[in-house]
């Protein structure tokens, strides 16, 4: 489960750094790589996305995990 959790988030991660160069640059670097231009989807594209979006909520568990650990131990 570890090694699937580091994969969910790398995805999100690459994920989140797509949104900041479109907020910064408007630059969709998941189109550019796909041979697509700005907002434009294909296959690749899509399935990239949704890989995104699965991995957000495969990691909301960890996330309740988390919130619920740092409330027993406070810093």
């Amino acid at each position: 489960m570890r090694y699937l959790n580091l994969l969910f988030l790398t995805l999100l991660i690459v994920g989140g750094l797509n949104w900041l160069l479109v907020g910064i640059a408007k630059f969709d670097l998941v189109a550019a790589i796909t041979g697509d231009s700005f907002g434009e989807t294909n296959v690749l594209s899509t399935i990239v996305y949704v890989l995104v979006g699965i991995s957000a909520v495969a990691l909301i568990p960890t996330l309740v995990r988390w919130i619920g650990t740092s409330e027993e131990h406070p810093v």
